[in-house]
This record gives C-alpha cells, structure tokens and sequence, in this order.
C-alpha cells in the first residue's frame, strides 16, 4: 500500500473508531483519515516521575498538572446555579475540581478511587485549592504496556468525552494507529532536504512523528517538537519568500532618486525638529526602495509619537521632486484631517500642494479637487476609504502611504495602484507602498502577518519626550486623584476619564459612560465637561474632539473611540475606569492620547482590589514600561495571536504544532533557511529542492482545495 493510500484512509476503519465514533471525530476535531488523527499533536504532557504535590501549589496565574485519586463527588445546587465537584487526594492535600457547564456528562464520568491528572489555572479559596473547568486525563486502567512515563494529553470535546473518546480514549487510538503503521513498516517521507537537516540539526521526520507523540524522555520530545514546528514555519515562510520573490520580478517601480533637492531645502531650513538616529535609519531604508526600480512594499512600525508622519513626508519629498504624486490612506476622518494639518504645516514652508478628501468632502469642492488632481496641481492628497472611490485618478501617483494597515486589507492596498491608470489594468510601473502602523506588532507576528513586506521599526522616541507616569489605584484612592486633577487644570492642562465597552449590550455601555459623564461633572462643577462615544454622529464627535483641543471642554469622558484620535498637546492626565477590562495592547494605545506635548503626563489605571493573576500582570507591565513592543510580547505571551487579531479576520495560519507567541526564535530561523533558498533558486529548480518543491505543490493544493471546500 502506498504513503498516499494508508495516511489517506478514513478514520472510520482504524480499529476502535467505528462509524459513530468516526462522525463524531469529524465534526469535533476535523478529523478525516489517518493523517489528520497523526497530525492531531498533543496538547501537553503528563510527567508521571515529576508532577506537582497539591500541597505546593500556589495561585500565580500559571497552567499546572496535579495526581491524585478520586475521592468524592457532589452535585451541589444553592437555588442560583448548579455545580459539579470532584475532591482529589494525592497525600499531601485535597484539590476542588469543579464545573458549572456539561453537568450530565461530567457527574457519570468520575469512579471513585482512580487515579486522575488535572490541568488548569488553579485558585485559593480561603484554603482550598480550586481547579475550574480543568482539562482531566485518566490515567488508571490498562494502558498499553509500551506508552512510556510521559503521557501525551489530546484535545477532546464534552460530545467526545461521553462517546469513550476522552484525552485516554484519542491516546489509545493514537498508538493503535502508529502501531500499525510500525508492523506494516511504514516509513514517514521526509519533507525537508538532507542539507537543510543536517545545517539545522533537525531530527529526522520519521523519528519527529513518533516521538512527538510518544517520547522516552523530554530531550527527544523537544528534539522532535522543534523539527516539526521548525518546518511548519519554514513552509509558511517558503509562500512568502516566494510571492515577494515573485512581485520584485514582476513589479517595477518608479525610480525615485534619494535625497532630491526639495528634501535637502526642507531638512536644512524648516525640519521643526532633529530626527532620532531611529527616522533616519527607516528614511534611509525607504530611499534605497525607492530608488531600486522594484515596487516597494514596506512596513514601518513605530510607537505613538515616534515621528512615523515626519518620516513618511521626508520620503513623499522625493517622490514629488521626481515629478509624481502622493496619497496617504487613513482609516477615520478624525486622524485624516490630523494629518492633513500637520503635513500641511510642513508642506507649505516649500510650496507643496496638500488636499484633504473625505465623505464629508462637499460636492462642489470634490469636483474641483479631483480636477486639480489629474493635472497635477495637487502633489499629496490625504484621506479615509474615499480616495479608493473610482472617480479618484491622479496624473502620476509615485507614492501610497497606507496608515494603520491591520484596517484595510491586502485588496484595497492593490486598489490604490490603479489610481494613475484609467483604464482599471494593472499598470507597467506600479506606485510604491509605504505601510504604517501605531500598534506595536511582535516580530514574530509582524513575520507572519507582513512576511512579504519588508519591515522598518522606528524603536527610539523624541529625546524631549517625556515618559508618561503610570498608577495603580483603586476606589479609596478617588479623593485624592480628584485634587490632583483639579491641580493640574488650575495650571492649565486637561484630562481624559475612560470607561470600557464591556457589556454585549450597547444600551449599558452608553449608560455606563454617561453615568460616569454626570458623575465627573457632579465632582468638577467648577470646569467644562464633554461626553464622546460610538453612538454619536460623526460631526457631533468631530466638535467634542476639536472644543476638547481648543480647551473648551477641560474634561473629555469617553469610550475607548478615542484610541485612535486627534493630538491634544495639552492634556497631561488619563483615568481609566475599570482597567481591569482592557488588553494590554489597548491600555497602551490609550496612554498614548497623553504625553503629546511638553508637559509630564500621567495614567491613573483604576480597580478593582481583587484582580486575576493575569490582571495584575497586564497591569504591572503598564506601570514599568513605556516600550509598546515589550508591552505587545507580553500581550502576545499572555493571550496569543488568535485572540488579539482572530485568525480567520487577520490571515493568520492555522499552525498545528508551532505557536506564534512562543515560537519565535524558530519562526526566524525557518524564514532565514526559507528566503536564502529561495534568493539562491527562486523556482526550487536544483535537484536539491525537489522535495521543497513537491511539498510546496502539496500543500498549497490542498489549500486550494479546503478554500474550495470551505
């Protein structure tokens, strides 16, 4: 029998599955055939020499596995809501393990007196030690006599579980499978060339396969988890090592000559500041783009208030002395019209030509700008969605400037190059794209997300930025938070108050916010007050913004609608309500409203008093550090891709085995060895790379094929 005809049989005939159990394991864990259960990796593992006594276990937020037996069950029901619990003894102490879901199964599951491993985030309660919804393994019973010491842990689900295929039952199936592959003498093809392993170290794929799920120590368990995410990732890297390959020989760029007189004017008698060693890195990078011949596709990445805009007008300088034209896309109106003053600001010390279009652009004067555009009397043209709108042509666009690229997608960048092109075809030379982002992206993440682009951070701030100091503070602390607010205006400054978006309900958000609104005025009579939130119209929320700028309002209350928003220089305090309930990620973007200007800002988180251990440490990592890309490894550490971005929205793979947020030094690795093969043979032509090659075929195929499906 060949590969392809014994990894492809359906699950339904492996000895123990059957037809009911086989529909189960598709409808649960997509579960179709052989391969599918082999690439089916282990959650964890169970270290039966080495687990962790119940009594040294402490509540620190973190994953442990506790041993014991089954002691007792209840199913206790107060009036509110009914709970299961499982008491377990493992001689040292008795741990809770409890549910308040699945209650039907889960009462008929346990046998008094086995033996059981449970995994989970535990908590104390005076004494007890409390394990909620932990994942459980069975360990008692007959297992087989080879599985050694250190036990594979598989997902199941509550559907699997009552069927008999619970972590024990998938485990059973798991070496029943890989025993049969061994009698027949199966042998596992290898995916990678001899080179590439025998450069790596990597484990051979057979062993990998073996000893991911069933290992005699950790030494080849790492060993073997380190091959497979290794080539998950190398793979992954291939794809884009090959579609950047692929737009550099197909996508010419307009060649824009480095350091153009208009920038030199400008740099030698108006730059309003001296650039960090950092801007003139990036501005550096982007020249060299720019002058390739090569459409540039660049990614810069910088914190709030790290100088992305002066950059990306430094850059637009020389586009628009080679005699082209630039278009910078924003997601909002609000940071549309931010960034048309301040680029104006800048621009018309030289004579630049700044327009501003929006879909509040009134008519008459869209008709005239879009004139003035196709003759070229408008050099950067700034604005939201409206500039992807068809009756927007320019008469030579040299330059895309995309801000905040997680809002559009890879379509509307691609859509922006048709706009010297009338006809809608692709054109011959396409305008360069320079792609900005204010959220600090973790370089494993910017890999995966932007792979095909190339990457610029701007890691240094302004030397007269101030850092904005960062507080803990909970209800007794409001009295003197509240003098230290009205201080602060008495010296002219301003303050925001910052409530969550945290109910499903959009009608207690909004009375959540306006509470807090008639709370604030109640305690600051003396000053003026504005209320900005989601439901607002527009132009309402344009005027609180602007009157909040110009001092009118010393207070704004807000959602989190100001986290992408307009400067104001002047507000040096932000309190945000129940901080507890933000990500780190936003925490942080929020801060960056204050500390805009000469003055030293400062971030009043409040809470609750009894916090999660992962409260505490989105909140602790806020108070030491200003760095938004520490702030976002941590973020990533603590929640992982999936949940900050949701895979399927950002067009994040579904890894089997590697993990982005822990990952990342192999993630590296593999796009090291995937781009230098490709730079070296951009068509996996060398007999070398013939099993890249067909790999590459297979798996994009079969990714074909499910988005067929799907």
């Amino acid at each position: 029998m060949s590969e392809k005809d014994i990894l492809q049989t359906e699950i339904t005939y492996l000895k123990g599955v059957g037809p009911n159990r086989a529909k189960l394991l598709k409808q649960e864990l997509n579960i179709h055939t052989y391969q599918d259960l082999i690439e089916l990796y282990p959650r964890r593992y169970v270290d039966r020499t080495n687990n962790l006594k119940i009594k040294d276990v402490q509540e620190d937020g973190k994953t442990v596995v506790v041993i014991g037996k089954v002691v007792h069950t209840e199913m206790i029901d107060n009036g509110r809501k009914k709970r299961f619990v499982t008491y377990l003894d493992d001689g040292t102490g008795v741990a809770e393990l409890v549910w308040f879901q699945g209650l039907k199964w889960i009462e008929k599951y346990f046998t008094l007196g086995e033996e059981i491993a449970a995994f989970g985030k535990p908590t104390l309660y005076g004494s007890r030690l409390t394990f909620t919804h932990p994942d459980i393994d069975k360990l008692s019973g007959n297992e087989a006599a080879d599985i050694p010491k250190i036990l594979p842990v598989y997902p199941s689900t509550e559907k699997l579980r009552a069927a008999g295929l619970d972590p024990r039952g998938i485990r059973r199936l798991t070496y029943q499978l890989l025993l049969q592959l061994y009698q027949q003498k199966y042998t596992f093809s290898e995916t990678l060339p001899q080179s590439l392993i025998q450069e790596k170290n990597l484990m051979p794929k057979h062993q990998a396969i073996y000893k991911i799920h069933f290992p005699n120590t950790f030494e080849e368990l790492n060993q073997a988890k380190y091959r497979l995410k290794f080539e998950e990732f190398f793979y992954f890297q291939l794809q884009l090592a090959i579609r950047q390959g692929i737009n550099k020989q197909t996508h010419k760029g307009f060649v824009i000559p480095a350091q153009s007189s208009l920038l030199l004017e400008y740099t030698s008698k108006h730059l309003p500041f001296e650039l960090t060693s950092a801007q003139k890195r990036v501005i550096q990078e982007i020249e060299k783009d720019l002058s390739s011949g090569i459409q540039m596709n660049r990614l810069v990445q910088g914190d709030v208030g790290s100088g992305k805009t002066m950059v990306a007008f430094l850059s637009m300088l020389n586009v628009i002395d080679a005699g082209y034209q630039c278009a910078m896309m924003t997601p909002t109106e609000i940071l549309a019209e931010q960034h048309f003053k301040n680029i104006s600001n800048y621009a018309h010390k030289i004579g630049i030509n700044v327009a501003l279009l929006t879909g509040s652009t009134k008519k008459k004067q869209r008709e005239q700008l879009l004139q003035a555009l196709k003759l070229n009397m408008i050099h950067i043209l700034i604005g939201t969605h409206a500039l992807l709108e068809d009756d927007v042509q320019f008469y030579k666009l040299g330059l895309a400037v995309i801000d905040e690229q997680h809002r559009f997608g890879v379509m509307q960048r691609a859509r922006l190059w048709q706009k010297s092109s009338s006809d809608g075809k692709p054109p011959e030379i396409y305008p360069h794209v320079l792609v900005m982002t204010a959220t600090p992206i973790p370089r494993s993440l910017a890999l995966t997300l932007y792979g095909d682009l190339d990457v610029s951070i701007i890691d240094e701030l302004p030397k007269d930025r101030k850092p904005v100091k960062t507080a803990i503070r909970t209800e007794k602390d409001r009295p003197k938070i509240y003098e230290f607010i009205r201080q602060q205006i008495k010296e002219g400054r301003q303050a925001y108050f910052v409530y969550p978006l945290v109910e499903q309900s959009e009608k207690l958000d909004l009375q959540a916010v306006t509470e807090g609104y008639t709370h604030i005025q109640s305690i600051f009579p003396e000053y003026r007050v504005g209320l900005l939130h989601g439901k607002m119209h527009p132009a309402e929320k344009d005027d609180v913004m602007t009157k909040f700028k110009l001092n009118v309002f010393q207070i704004l209350v807000a959602t989190t609608v100001i986290e992408v928003g307009v400067d104001v220089p002047n507000a040096s305090i932000m309190v945000i309500e129940h901080a507890e309930r933000f990500g780190l990620a936003q925490l942080h973007q929020l801060r960056g409203r204050v500390g805009r200007g000469e003055y030293q800002s400062y971030c009043i988180l409040m809470t609750d008093y009894h916090l999660s251990a992962d409260g505490k440490k989105r909140l602790q990592t806020m108070v030491e550090t200003n760095d938004g890309f520490r702030i976002s490894d941590v973020d990533l550490e603590m929640r992982g891709p999936g949940e900050i971005f949701g895979t399927r929205q950002s067009g994040l793979p579904d890894f089997k085995i590697a993990n982005i947020s822990q990952d990342g030094q192999i993630l590296q690795e593999a796009r090291k060895a995937a781009f230098k093969i490709v730079e070296k043979d951009p068509h996996l032509r060398l007999p070398e790379h013939a099993v890249i090659l067909e790999n590459y075929h297979r798996q994009t195929s079969q990714k074909a094929e499910m988005s067929r499906v799907g």
